[in-house]
């Protein structure tokens, strides 16, 4: 039990560690409202802003954890 709880602590600590603004109910929205927008083949200028030339440059294999990480800094920043 005491193993779940280190792991716990430890992924939610980093997690803050890298997005102190995950907390923010506003952030949720910006993180929702780029992931509806991006069905639609609409992206937002702040997500296009977060995109280093190197992701774009590299090709065609972008993983989801990619996507996802470009998403949360954009948002959680």
């Amino acid at each position: 039990m005491r193993f779940f709880l280190f792991l716990f602590f430890g992924i939610f600590s980093g997690l803050y560690l890298s997005w102190p603004g995950i907390l923010i109910p506003e952030n949720w929205r910006c993180f929702n409202h780029i992931i509806s927008k991006s069905s639609e083949d609409k992206i937002s200028l702040k997500a296009v802003l977060e995109i280093s030339p190197s992701y774009l440059l590299k090709g065609n294999n972008k993983k989801t954890s990619t996507k996802l990480r470009i998403v949360a800094d954009a948002c959680f920043r």
